[in-house]
């Protein structure tokens, strides 16, 4: 049990170097922010022309523009975003994650999460800090196609599209990942 402990803090202390490779560090700015959720969100749409339903749908939308993942062993990931429900910003959320084991290299990608009910909406708004877990569908679609009808009009509480991957690392997954309420 040390041992992961000890992985999972030298994971988190890792975070500011990860953080560091271009997610906005030193730019809390909220209109930055939000530029960025909007070329995310139109890029999503354009791909993917089957999220847009989504987003329609949605009881809100959260847009991580761009997270930024490395590991050489112990490894982190860190990204900035912003909620938003009726169109408009609510809110602004950090996601960072900490992992540990047989991994290298390094990747950037970009995801949204679309709460599908006003409960699964709530829920995330007002937890100090909430985790992605079994009650998220992962809809990835590949370059062009729109996703399957079974995905777009599932009952998930919350679905999350993961898109616009770059780098060298495989697995980009939101488990163990941490969203947490930030000022810009």
């Amino acid at each position: 049990m040390t041992h992961s402990r000890r992985a999972f803090s030298l994971g988190l202390a890792a975070l500011p170097l990860v953080a560091a490779c271009g997610n906005g560090i030193g730019s809390n700015n909220a209109q930055r922010i939000d530029a960025r959720v909007d070329a995310t969100l139109n890029q999503l749409y354009a791909d993917y022309p089957g999220t847009r339903r989504l987003g329609e749908n949605a009881a809100g939308v959260l847009t991580m523009p761009l997270v930024t993942e490395a590991g050489l062993g112990l490894g982190g990931a860190y990204g900035r975003g912003a909620l938003r429900v009726g169109g408009a910003t609510v809110d602004y959320y950090s996601v960072a994650k900490a992992s540990g084991g047989l991994q290298i290299g390094a990747q950037q990608y970009a995801h949204v999460l679309f709460f599908m009910t006003e409960d699964a909406l709530m829920t995330f708004r007002r937890s100090p800090g909430w985790a992605a877990g079994a009650n998220v569908e992962y809809a990835t679609p590949a370059q062009g196609e729109t996703l399957a009808a079974e995905t777009t009009t599932s009952l998930a509480p919350v679905i999350a599209v993961i898109f616009g991957q770059s780098g060298l690392r495989l697995g980009a997954t939101l488990e163990g990942v941490k969203y947490t309420r930030i000022i810009p």
